[in-house]
């Protein structure tokens, strides 16, 4: 490929950026708008519980239920993935190490076999191959053949 052939930009590849251009910009918008709606509620909630300690009492409370159930929920998330883990380390071990030991063999017998026909097959006909190409030589500078 020539140099300006790769510098080339094709359409697809303009295309392809614009389209990754625009999700990076979605999502840092969302990031932004989501940061902004974060902070306005804090501020209102900060307002609305300094007017009236009782509610602030009553919000404080359902805040910590849905804390116990967040953590109840990351617990059970957790235990799905040590079990996951459990799974997948059991498939490495008992599918997916038989295959590399079994390739591994095969690859060893490849080996065998290749070195085997390069010493005893190979290597004899390219002797040959030399002891004629040099008989040829002799032949044609004796000019018994040309």
């Amino acid at each position: 490929m020539k140099m300006t052939e790769m510098n080339e930009i094709t359409p697809e590849h303009t295309v392809e950026n614009k389209a990754i251009l625009r999700k990076q910009r979605w999502i840092i918008a969302v990031i932004i708008v989501t940061i902004v709606l974060v902070i306005v509620g804090m501020g209102f909630a900060i307002f609305a519980l300094v007017q009236n300690p009782a509610v602030a009492s009553n919000v404080r409370d359902i805040f910590i239920i849905l804390m116990a159930f967040e953590s109840l929920l990351i617990g059970a998330a957790l235990v799905v993935l040590v079990i996951q883990m459990v799974s997948l380390v059991n498939l490495l071990q008992n599918e997916v190490k038989p295959i590399l030991e079994s390739t591994s063999i095969t690859v060893n017998t490849l080996r065998g076999t290749t070195e085997f026909l390069s010493e005893n097959l190979v290597d004899p006909v390219i002797k040959l191959n030399s002891y004629l190409a040099g008989l040829r030589k002799l032949f044609a500078l004796f000019g018994i053949k040309k």
